[in-house]
């Protein structure tokens, strides 16, 4: 199976008259594991749902792909009423057959579902409550929902959040062969570390693109701390400066303290009293 590829031209997106993506030109390449990083409220998930067709973004998207157009889709939680009576099993149901869940998995579908269970280390619990499930076991459940039918990409937003050590080694394991099989995979990740060990690429969203590449070398410490250093460097330049010393109190929201010299001098005097006692 090859993957989809995804050609992102002068995205733009607001919603309520706020702008939250800003000129997003972005590739994705066939059977690459491309990670989005960055701020919370960056615009991350947006971007996704731009892709997955759920946002009136202005730009194109474009997505190349051999045959069928399949997309699987693992979201952050699943927001669901706990106490409903949907088995594991009655769930998988649901992604499919136009035959009612509650009269079983279609033979058709059956050994499929059990081979993607039983891969995804759940088989066991395809007759339990998806409410009575841990965090771990009901995020696993999710995936395989989401390579059912098996998917050329594969869209994750944080999958593993709140998950223990052990579900995620798991989840990443699978990734890994999910990405020797030829899968494309869009992934929203936080953490830094597995981010360099997974991905073939990283991008760092917050409004715009503010970096893409290669993540062994985009991710370095010093780099990073830059890109950092630049972006401070630009909201100080476009914000209004704020003289502590013509408006005694408390500065302003939306203001910077512009701490003149007399200021820091009398700082500097108390430092001296307060040592000397």
């Amino acid at each position: 199976m090859n993957g989809l590829e995804i050609s992102i031209k002068n995205l733009n997106l607001v919603l309520s008259g706020n702008e939250i993506l800003e000129d997003i030109n972005l590739t994705v390449k066939a059977g690459e594991i491309h990670c989005l990083v960055g701020p919370n409220g960056g615009g991350k998930t947006s971007l996704l749902r731009c892709v997955l067709g759920q946002m009136p973004f202005t730009g194109s998207i474009e997505m190349k792909y051999e045959k069928d157009k399949i997309i699987g889709y693992v979201p952050q939680i699943l927001d669901f009423e706990r106490t409903l009576p949907i088995t594991v099993e009655d769930f998988m149901a649901m992604t499919y057959q136009i035959r009612p869940c509650f009269l079983g998995i279609s033979k058709k579908y059956k050994a499929e579902i059990d081979d993607l269970l039983k891969r995804l280390g759940v088989f066991e619990k395809k007759k339990r409550l998806l409410g009575n499930l841990s965090g771990g076991e009901r995020q696993r459940v999710l995936l395989a929902q989401a390579l059912f039918p098996k998917p050329n990409l594969l869209i994750l937003d944080e999958p593993l959040t709140g998950i223990d050590k052990a579900g995620e080694d798991y989840f990443k394991e699978i990734i890994k062969e999910l990405k020797k099989e030829g899968m494309t995979i869009l992934w929203i990740h936080h953490n830094l570390t597995q981010v360099k060990e997974l991905a073939d690429t990283v991008t760092c969203i917050k409004k715009r693109v503010i970096f893409s590449g290669d993540p062994k070398e985009e991710l370095k410490e010093d780099k990073i701390m830059r890109t950092i250093i630049q972006g401070w460097m630009k909201i100080t330049k476009k914000t209004p400066q704020y003289d502590e010393t013509k408006n005694p109190g408390e500065t302003p929201t939306g203001y910077v303290k512009n701490w003149s010299k007399d200021k820091m001098k009398r700082e500097d005097r108390k430092k001296e009293k307060d040592l000397c006692k």
